[in-house]
């Protein structure tokens, strides 16, 4: 599997590219700035990009998704609450997922957990040992729930669904908000006040 971080735009964001070695089929998680970074890194790989995996839609993860739909031709996943944000800027070409999916990469799994709490529609992507967060969680931190749509209680019962998973799963956040650039859910149950029991 190619599994790449990368940062992108003023706002510390990270993106993602998931990729299959053998049928080169690839995908990339919010594409909010520089796509044509994105694009280069996907080429790198040898990459044909099918599928766009949006954690959610606030402006600073989907600014160049329309750049990348017309440049690729990708179908953009993102959850049922989100989907009209997502056509509101013009986008057409939509898959809605919701708890438990499974979106296939060529021949990677990535399965869909449902996150609310920082927006009504944030969603995990758990591909492999790799768990995609956006701005669910943060290494050490959590994202804001004071947003339109965002919901304190919902995001304690959205952590208390992550800290089920296995201690060594690595955490890839939305933002490159912490002391490092990934986690492990271990790590953050430890380190991360939101985690603790």
């Amino acid at each position: 599997m190619i599994f790449e971080q990368i940062l992108v735009g003023s706002m510390d964001n990270f993106s993602y590219l998931i990729g299959d070695e053998s049928s080169k089929e690839g995908a990339i998680v919010d594409p909010g700035w520089e796509v044509d970074k994105l694009l280069a890194e996907a080429k790198k790989h040898d990459l044909n990009i099918k599928i766009i995996l949006m954690t959610h839609t606030h402006y600073d993860h989907l600014n160049s998704l329309r750049e990348l739909v017309n440049a690729t031709d990708a179908v953009v996943y993102v959850h049922e609450k989100e989907e009209n944000e997502v056509r509101n800027i013009g986008i057409t070409n939509t898959k809605t997922i919701k708890d438990n999916d499974k979106i296939k990469v060529g021949k990677i799994k990535v399965k869909v957990i449902h996150t609310p709490g920082h927006s009504p529609g944030s969603v995990c992507f758990l591909v492999e040992n790799k768990l995609i967060t956006g701005d669910t969680l943060f290494v050490e931190n959590i994202g804001r729930t004071d947003l339109p749509g965002g919901d304190a209680g919902t995001m304690t019962a959205s952590l208390k669904k992550l800290k089920k998973l296995k201690d060594d799963i690595e955490v890839y956040p939305g933002h490159d908000y912490g002391s490092k650039k990934n986690s492990t859910i271990a790590h953050e149950k430890k380190h991360n006040f939101h985690m603790r029991d």
